[in-house]
């Protein structure tokens, strides 16, 4: 009797099993499916260039005197979209720039691993193949001011300046003495067998900017949404982090220039450390060599482009205006 009872059991089980594998194979074939039809539907809102035999998308707003380079943080899944409200307010007096790296938006992925020198000289390469010339204002927001620290110690002629939104800087981990943080390797399972499609469409809110409402288009909104089912957490993106310890150790002994004009942005903090450590005193700390520099807490989030745009667009044209254009 316990015999049949097993059997059945394991009959049971055994069904169960094949409807769920099934359901989850035709999901898959689902959504590569969409991903083709979106991709059509979507095409890249910007310029493809070749970069190391892959394409690579950047997207560029306004014409001035200034090009200011815009770098996103780890796991933006399009820069493009994501620096919208930021780029309209400073494309009124700059040429304003985004490239998304490999793994990032439109750009493909590549096998190439995520070190610090690799980064920079694909992004060097995507500008020159654009005829993007410099010299560049970069603005990295969170780990690509690691990239942006070695950009400018490796080619000094080709900046002009750093504006930091909230940037990762060497010695970071250091000074709050905490781990690198990382990403597990199973992440980049989820873009190319729909769960982050599936994910989208039940907690869509998970991949959209925390802003008002109209900050960003509904246009803007859709496509984030279509990249995040295509894209988010690729391997690129997990091995980027995985390479985030060693890009650390490469940098880490770098400093900017100290006549090299630097401002930036960063979280107001009410609570500090146990060792009274905070966002606003590590940057002062990092910015007490330079001749120029200034420093502005503003209240937001980590992603502060999403809600203080007009506010941040100011005080850029006024820093570009007083430490720049007047040296």
């Amino acid at each position: 009797m316990k015999v049949k009872k097993r059997f059945k059991f394991l009959k049971v089980a055994r069904n169960v099993f094949l409807i769920l594998l099934s359901i989850f194979l035709l999901w898959m074939a689902y959504h590569q499916l969409m991903t083709k039809l979106e991709q059509n539907k979507y095409p890249a809102i910007g310029q493809l260039v070749e970069v190391d035999g892959k394409k690579m998308h950047i997207y560029k707003q306004g014409e001035g005197e200034h090009t200011i380079l815009l770098l996103s943080g780890l796991g933006t899944v399009a820069p493009s979209l994501d620096f919208e409200p930021l780029m309209n307010e400073l494309a009124k007096n700059n040429k304003v720039v985004v490239i998304e790296p490999f793994g990032y938006g439109w750009s493909d992925i590549t096998k190439k691993e995520r070190t610090v020198d690799n980064i920079v000289e694909e992004i060097r390469t995507a500008l020159k193949e654009s005829n993007i010339n410099g010299p560049y204002i970069l603005m990295p927001h969170s780990i690509s001011g690691i990239y942006s620290m070695y950009y400018v110690n490796q080619y000094p002629n080709e900046i002009e300046a750093i504006i930091g939104i909230d940037s990762t800087l060497p010695r970071a981990t250091e000074y709050f003495q905490e781990a690198t943080p990382s990403l597990p390797g199973y992440l980049k399972l989820v873009a190319p067998t729909g769960i982050a499609r599936a994910a989208v469409n039940i907690i869509p809110y998970n991949f959209l900017p925390i802003a008002d409402e109209e900050t960003y288009s509904e246009d803007n909104l859709k496509m984030t949404e279509k990249l995040s089912a295509w894209k988010a957490y690729n391997s690129n993106v997990i091995e980027e982090a995985k390479e985030l310890s060693g890009n650390i150790k490469k940098t880490r002994d770098m400093s900017f220039p100290s006549k090299m004009p630097i401002l930036m942005f960063t979280t107001k903090e009410d609570k500090v450390n146990e060792e009274g450590k905070s966002n606003v005193t590590f940057y002062q700390d990092e910015l007490r060599n330079q001749d120029s520099s200034k420093l502005i807490p503003l209240d937001g989030h980590h992603y502060l482009h999403w809600t203080k745009s007009q506010e941040m667009s100011k005080q850029i044209n006024d820093f570009i205006k007083s430490y720049i254009e007047f040296e």
